[in-house]
């Protein structure tokens, strides 16, 4: 069946000499694969490589035979053209990390209408906005929303919060915690929109431990969860 669909691109690995596999969550039908084949081998090809950056927004016509093989895309252009998360640096390593964050994460093969629109304004807000050494970190809790499992934040007084339970506790269990400083930390980003991050103030030492959190929450609710090798080249970004 031939589709015209938004897409966001997710990731693009080199297939032989000349092709692409790209993974991309699409508006129409969740997680898709595509095989594009020989696009590597010319430069006057109307489908070019440069399309599928990480995170690019897309418009596409493919035709979805889903029957869980490669697809096929037929035409493509860039819905909505950055003008810096690919040129800036600091950016870009926010873009390479969570692009593999998402990869990891989003594995519906359905339409899931208000996680595209949540990723698409999230990411066009990023590329008009200074470079904030935050925004991944909100970025991933507000994702929790769409993926089923926000931080419960009834009892947000207590003294810890539960990873595996995703709930804040009075008492500690045996289950990974949040306590201290991290907690305090944590609690700054419940309910937070994109624009207060400016006026949120983290320590470099506190961030990698709130994001370390972060990562060890996604393990423990999405299966299979693996953590990204991008992290260590964010990390470094944000010294």
């Amino acid at each position: 069946m031939q589709i015209t669909t938004k897409a966001i691109v997710l990731s693009s690995i080199k297939y032989g000499d000349t092709s692409l596999i790209v993974r991309a969550f699409t508006q129409s039908d969740g997680v898709k694969s595509y095989l594009l084949k020989g696009v590597l081998a010319s430069k006057k090809a109307k489908i070019r490589p440069a399309y599928f950056l990480p995170l690019m927004q897309l418009e596409i016509v493919a035709n979805h035979k889903n029957k869980g093989t490669l697809e096929s895309i037929r035409d493509v252009k860039v819905s909505v053209p950055y003008q810096t998360m690919h040129t800036n640096i600091v950016k870009n390593s926010v873009v390479l990390f969570l692009a593999e964050m998402l990869g990891n994460s989003i594995q519906e093969q359905e339409q899931d209408e208000s996680l595209f629109n949540y990723l698409e304004y999230a990411f066009q807000w990023m590329d008009v906005h200074k470079p904030s050494p935050n925004f991944h970190i909100l970025f991933l809790l507000n994702l929790t929303k769409y993926l089923g499992f926000y931080p419960d934040t009834s009892y947000t007084n207590s003294s810890f919060f539960d990873l595996l339970e995703g709930s804040f506790c009075k008492t500690p269990s045996l289950n990974p915690l949040i306590q201290n400083e991290n907690l305090e930390n944590f609690k700054k980003f419940l309910g937070m929109d994109f624009e207060a991050l400016q006026a949120t103030q983290l320590t470099k030492s506190n961030r990698r431990e709130l994001l370390k959190t972060v990562i060890e929450y996604y393990k423990l609710h999405v299966h299979g969860f693996r953590e990204p090798k991008s992290l260590a080249v964010l990390n470094a970004v944000f010294t």
